[in-house]
């Protein structure tokens, strides 16, 4: 089958989906990347797929200007003539699916979280209800990575709980983020936080945690990896990190392609986002033995078992998500280590990356036979 993979930046399939697109070309199917031209792009060709740059406003949420992408996918579509399209963010799966039903293409969402849309405004929240029903209202089948997410979509009558599928997120491959022991606590815990530098990852609620666990107790360390100027209209701006990194609350280790180091380094990896489908950042670090600290939300909760693999605290609260780094900080390095042992047998148990391969291609092959 000719496959085409949608998404609005490049680096998502190469970070997230790496090993679906080598399952596909393994497989004798043409992969071909529609999205946004960026730096992966070679990369993501040397695995035997091909690249078509696809224009699109990665920022901006007006419904008009937004439509006009039905027209570039339905251009892009009718070029490429794709036996199913595989997609992947918002606007991909919304007016990727207009394009496609109109072609009679099959078309198979993946959403990877609610995001900006079900957490602004209402009139944001029911013109993306809205949306959603006109788009994917019809499609036989929608990918969801967390129960919280299908419950979402259900109870609010956005789709119908037969077209929803469950996946764990994007897989791990747990050979890749292999389990390695704490390091030795010597006196200091490493908190790190992995993400895009934006209000609705937890961002500011980090920075403010950990100026107050320092205040208290400096040999707990603080550290963010992430790229500043991210393109999302929450994005934390360099004047507003700085002053975090002046008075010494947190490390700014910039941005990179292996986060692996820095999770062997760190005794637990933060994430208090407003709301997930299946974080990445804590999947990686429980699948490399790590404890995690996140929030009691969509998405987060689902990766991690309270006390057992990890904490949980309260959603955009830099009080609650200090009292866990504190409590946990304090917790003897056995109990850290058998927190971090629990993360990786639950990430083996539920996440490996084998299960999301098994269900694409299930999936595909009911929507257009085995190929």
């Amino acid at each position: 089958m000719h496959i085409v993979l949608t998404v609005n930046a490049s680096w998502n399939i190469w970070n997230f989906r790496k090993p679906l697109v080598e399952a596909l070309v393994a497989d004798g199917h043409e992969v071909t990347i529609l999205a946004p031209r960026d730096d992966t792009v070679t990369r993501l060709e040397s695995l035997g797929a091909k690249h078509v740059p696809l224009e699109m406003d990665v920022r901006g949420l007006g419904v008009l200007n937004n439509l006009g992408l039905v027209g570039h996918f339905r251009r892009h579509f009718e070029a490429l003539q794709p036996d199913i399209v595989l997609s992947y963010t918002i606007k991909n799966n919304i007016f990727g699916a207009m394009a496609a039903r109109g072609m009679g293409i099959p078309f198979l969402p993946n959403v990877t979280g609610l995001g900006t849309i079900f957490l602004g405004s209402r009139p944001m929240f029911m013109a993306g209800k809205l949306l959603y029903r006109h788009a994917m209202g019809r499609l036989p089948t929608v990918f969801v990575q967390n129960e919280d997410d299908r419950d979402f979509l259900t109870q609010n009558n956005l789709l119908k709980p037969a077209q929803l599928r469950l996946l764990p997120g994007s897989g791990i491959d747990l050979d890749g983020f292999a389990a390695s022991p704490l390091p030795a606590a010597e006196g200091k815990t490493v908190f790190l936080m992995i993400s895009r530098l934006i209000r609705d990852k937890g961002v500011g609620e980090y920075l403010e945690a950990a100026r107050r666990v320092r205040q208290e107790n400096p040999d707990c360390i603080f550290q963010l990896l992430g790229p500043l100027g991210s393109e999302n209209r929450t994005a934390i701006s360099q004047d507003e990190l700085t002053p975090y990194t002046d008075d010494g609350s947190v490390e700014y280790l910039g941005a990179t392609d292996d986060v692996r180091p820095y999770v062997e380094a760190a005794h637990c990896v933060v994430l208090p986002s407003y709301r997930e489908g299946a974080p990445r950042s804590l999947i990686e670090a429980a699948a490399m033995g790590r404890p995690v600290i996140t929030t009691d939300v969509p998405g987060c909760r689902a990766v991690v078992d309270d006390g057992v693999s990890g904490l949980l605290c309260e959603v955009r609260s830099a009080a609650s998500l200090a009292g866990a780094c504190t409590a946990f900080a304090s917790l003897p390095q056995e109990q850290k280590q058998a927190m971090g042992d629990a993360g990786r047998a639950k990430m083996a148990r539920e996440y490996d990356v084998s299960i999301v391969i098994e269900r694409y291609k299930a999936a595909m092959a009911e929507l257009v036979g085995a190929g």
